[in-house]
């Protein structure tokens, strides 16, 4: 019998499942128990042939990739999960009611008082006044299914969807409310409606680019927009009845090369926003992708995460978030946990030439005795890494991520990820996969990272450890979607389709994950608004701060009049590095990197008084501009690490109260 007989995996639609001790490994979990799942509709006309032969395409090329590694890598799971006869640490998801998946996304969203529920933070309803027309229609459809759902359980009545969006056959009928009895919540989200015909009208203006996905042609670059909201773009797409040759796959097994037009103000990466403005990303995000999943006809649901179990346990099987604040003890502000920034350390010094690294299974024997060692030594900084055998590590690697209470893709997102591959247009699923990162959790998002930038560093040395980037995702793939706490329910017939799925899911992550790791400018854009909202309510709380608001408007009166003016002039501060400020005249070509320049000239001719020659990298006696960045500070933003590319009077146009504050590199080592 081959290893898919051995192995008997099965595989559902949605996310893979986990492997019990008691049966044979199963891929994937049925979609009525996913904790998400995305249930395609009957595709709209418009787009039913392209979608059913794009699918083809797609299959008939993974065809001709091998799935061996795949099929091994579960039998390897599946062995070491029998010999140590493990139990699931999650308990099984439970179906949720009519009604109370919506409940939830509402809440997750930060719109708990359309619930008719007193919200903890009543600003997060300013987000629906920066929602584009298919966001707020997201919003109005589950908020539509929750109220028909409250009624049939004769519950108190709650916020009718019209007098949140002010439906045409009702506005006689909210205007009369508005004039009666004045609702701020109402009289904000009428508001937001006039905010949006903006947005439409720049929606329609859109309608005239090309967001297809052409045919693809492994040799040419295509544009992967990102000004324009990706629902957005996929109404477009839909109106317009693209032929379905447009949207086909010419070669599965190459990958399109796609290229972020760089706007005006620049690509904004994660990490280059504060941590305070990435709390807003992961709301917006899941508007986002609950929209584009409308608009293309799948049913995005989540149900409730289980809780994980505790551990006695130092290091495998311990919560990330728990791993982590243990290991800030040691070293503050680590992303990483150290075990796995170990395990890639020492992969990379010597596994990366390693011939079949990750896909040759070292001995289970001594991966236990090894776990064992670094749980009572890894601390104490007494565990000797030269001492193992590189299969070995790629072992501990693959068994920490195994291992993690809860999916590193976390369990609500998982089947989410995994269903990423029933979206037939390439850029689309990249529109997806990226809005889910940007809704993972900041533990799982950098640590997932961390893994992906190594998985990229053994395919570049695929001459020498033979392991292209197809191998690499057929083995990594099990071990992040695999989970022995989830259920594993699997219909018959799925398993190489969804196994192919899964693996290509992980292919496009490490393949594409500088795009994947940017912050749309769309979303920036509506992080802006919400700030500038939030201020807006808070102007008038205390009033020890009214003058400086009165000083603050009168100083934007000025700008607004001068904003059609052609340059400007500003300062720069680098307080870090120097006391003196940097006076810069703006005109319409001015960019970050032409400031940075400016400064690198003046520090080297001026003799400027520098506070700290520490803090200024030298290499060949000179200042490096590569070596600082230009922050914007305050403002409608909290901090924003700027584009070098950014065009500084757009931006200041945009944000005029903003401080811009020069730094050093952080990733950049200093020397003495």
């Amino acid at each position: 019998m081959d290893k898919r007989g051995t192995c008997g995996s099965r595989m559902a639609r949605g996310v893979l499942a986990p492997v019990r001790a008691a049966s044979c490994a199963q891929l994937l979990s049925s979609s009525r128990h996913c904790p998400w799942k995305m249930n395609q509709h009957p595709p709209k006309s418009a787009v039913a042939s392209p979608v059913s032969e794009s699918m083809n395409s797609r299959g008939e090329a993974l065809d001709n990739l091998s799935m061996d590694s795949f099929w091994l890598e579960v039998e390897n799971i599946k062995q070491s999960a029998e010999a140590e006869q493990e139990e699931c640490s999650l308990a099984d998801v439970k179906t949720q009611e009519e009604g109370e998946a919506e409940a939830e996304w509402l809440q997750d969203a930060g719109l708990a008082e359309l619930l008719g529920e007193p919200a903890g933070d009543k600003d997060n309803l300013v987000l629906l006044s920066t929602l584009t027309r298919t966001q707020a229609a997201a919003v109005q459809r589950r908020l539509d299914t929750y109220s028909r759902s409250r009624r049939r359980r004769n519950k108190h009545p709650v916020r009718d969807v019209r007098d949140i969006f002010a439906a045409s056959s009702s506005q006689d009928t909210a205007a009369e409310k508005e004039e009666s009895s004045p609702d701020p919540l109402w009289h904000n989200l009428r508001t937001s409606n006039t905010q949006r015909k903006i947005q439409d009208n720049f929606s329609s203006a859109a309608e005239t680019q090309d967001y297809s996905c052409t045919v693809r042609n492994p040799g040419k670059e295509e544009v992967f927009n990102m000004d324009v909201a990706y629902s957005e773009q996929a109404a477009v797409l839909l109106k317009g009845s693209f032929l379905s040759e447009s949207r086909k796959l010419k070669d599965g097994n190459a990958l399109t090369r796609f290229k972020i037009p760089k706007g005006r103000l620049g690509v904004t990466r994660i990490g280059d926003l504060s941590a305070q403005d990435m709390k807003k990303i992961p709301t917006l995000a899941l508007i986002e992708l609950t929209a584009l999943c409308d608009i293309l006809g799948f049913e995005l649901k989540r149900n409730k995460a289980a809780k994980l179990k505790t551990t006695e346990k130092r290091l495998f099987g311990v919560p990330l978030n728990t791993l982590l604040e243990n290991d800030q003890k040691l070293l503050p502000n680590t992303k990483v946990p150290l075990l796995l920034q170990a395990l890639l350390s020492c992969l990379e010094k010597r596994g990366l030439e390693t011939e079949g690294i990750l896909r040759v299974s070292g001995s289970q024997t001594r991966i236990k005795s090894l776990e064992q060692k670094l749980e009572r030594d890894f601390y104490s900084g007494l565990f000797r890494w030269d001492d193992v055998h590189q299969n070995d590590v790629s072992g501990l690697l693959k068994r920490f991520i195994r291992e993690l209470p809860a999916p590193l893709l976390t369990a609500e997102y998982l089947p989410a990820f995994a269903a990423v591959q029933n979206i037939p247009d390439l850029k689309q699923r990249l529109q997806a996969l990226n809005l889910l990162i940007l809704i993972l959790p900041e533990s799982n998002r950098n640590t997932l990272k961390a893994l992906l930038e190594f998985l990229s560093k053994v395919v570049a040395r695929e001459k020498n450890n033979k392991m292209n980037l197809w191998n690499v995702s057929t083995v990594m793939a099990p071990n992040l979607f695999m989970h022995k706490g989830l259920p594993n329910k699997i219909p018959e017939g799925k398993e190489k389709q969804l196994a192919e799925g899964a693996a290509d899911v992980v292919r496009m992550m490490i393949h594409y994950q500088d795009l994947l790791w940017t912050v749309s400018s769309f979303l920036v854009a509506q992080v802006r608004k919400l700030n500038e909202s939030n201020s807006r309510r808070y102007q008038f709380c205390d009033k020890r701060i009214k003058n400086l608001l009165r000083k603050i408007h009168a100083d934007k009166d000025k700008v607004e009049k001068n904003q059609g003016e052609p340059s400007k002039v500003v300062k720069v501060h680098a307080s870090l590095l120097l006391k003196d400020s940097l006076e810069v005249h703006l005109n319409n070509a001015t960019r970050v990197a032409d400031v940075l320049r400016q400064f690198q000239k003046n520090l080297c001719q001026n003799g400027w008084n520098i506070v700290n020659t520490v803090n200024l990298l030298k290499c060949n006696h000179s200042t490096e501009c590569t070596n600082l960045l230009l922050y914007e500070v305050g403002g409608n933003i909290g901090e924003h690490c700027l584009d070098p590319d950014t065009y500084l009077l757009d931006l200041y146009h945009i944000n005029p109260h903003a401080e811009w504050i020069i730094k050093q590199n952080p990733s950049c080592p200093r020397m003495f």
